[in-house]
This record gives structure tokens, C-alpha cells and sequence, in this order.
């Protein structure tokens, strides 16, 4: 069921990051811009999350969950934030 529930997160992620335009001016680029830098680091931290939260159990699951948050965030924004 987790690994079900994952992959559905992941790909509705993927069909969001998907779904930007042609950039027609420089103040829609910008607009489009900050939406995918947004977007880059929200789904990267619940990626993040939901990857961590498949690892341990009880204090060291939370843990994860944490730490994946936080690189999922940093990666995910990295990567759309270029």
C-alpha cells in the first residue's frame, strides 16, 4: 500500500512539473519561473518525505522523515531553481 501510495505522489509530481507554458514575455517568464522554483522544492520535500518515512520505525523514522524533508527541499530546489 505504502509503495502504491508513493508512486501516485511521484507521478502526480511529475504531471504538476510538467505543466508550465511558452514563456511569451519576460514578466510571464519571471511569474513561470518562481512557479517551477516553487514547485521544484514543495514536491522534492514531500519526496523526500515519503522516501523517508519507508526507513525504520518509532524516533529513527522520524528522523528520516526530517532529513528527507530537508533534502528533498534542497534538491528538489536545486534542481527547478537554475
Amino acid at each position: 500500500m505504502r509503495l502504491r501510495t508513493t508512486n501516485i505522489t511521484l507521478a502526480a509530481c511529475l504531471a504538476v512539473s510538467a505543466c508550465q507554458s511558452a514563456p511569451t514575455s519576460q514578466s510571464v517568464s519571471d511569474h513561470n519561473s518562481e512557479f517551477g522554483c516553487i514547485a521544484g522544492t514543495v514536491g522534492g520535500a514531500i519526496v523526500g518525505g515519503l522516501i523517508g518515512s519507508t526507513i525504520g520505525a518509532g524516533t529513527g523514522q522520524v528522523l528520516a522523515v526530517a532529513a528527507g524533508i530537508g533534502g528533498g527541499g534542497f534538491v528538489g530546489n536545486r534542481l527547478a531553481c537554475r
